[in-house]
């Protein structure tokens, strides 16, 4: 159904190189019901796009478990 999607972008601390984007991306793209995850070193920031519901939550903890930290979260 169109329109029940979600799109959030989390401002992520730590990110220097390609190899971070890789781990964030795998790691918060495992997260239930995530479609869809574009990492930007330069600016920090990891845009989430969902089917539904995102659970700011899950993608905490993924990106924790990437080794990085979420500063910030963008509606």
């Amino acid at each position: 159904m169109a329109g029940t999607g979600t799109t959030r972008v989390y401002d992520v601390e730590g990110m220097t190189c390609g190899h971070c984007a890789t781990s964030v991306g795998r790691e918060v793209g495992a997260v239930p019901g995530v479609t869809g995850v574009d990492v930007a070193v330069d600016t920090g920031r990891v845009t989430v796009t969902a089917d539904g519901p995102l659970d700011d939550g899950a993608v905490r903890a993924a990106v924790d478990e990437a080794g990085y930290r979420v500063a910030g979260v963008r509606a």
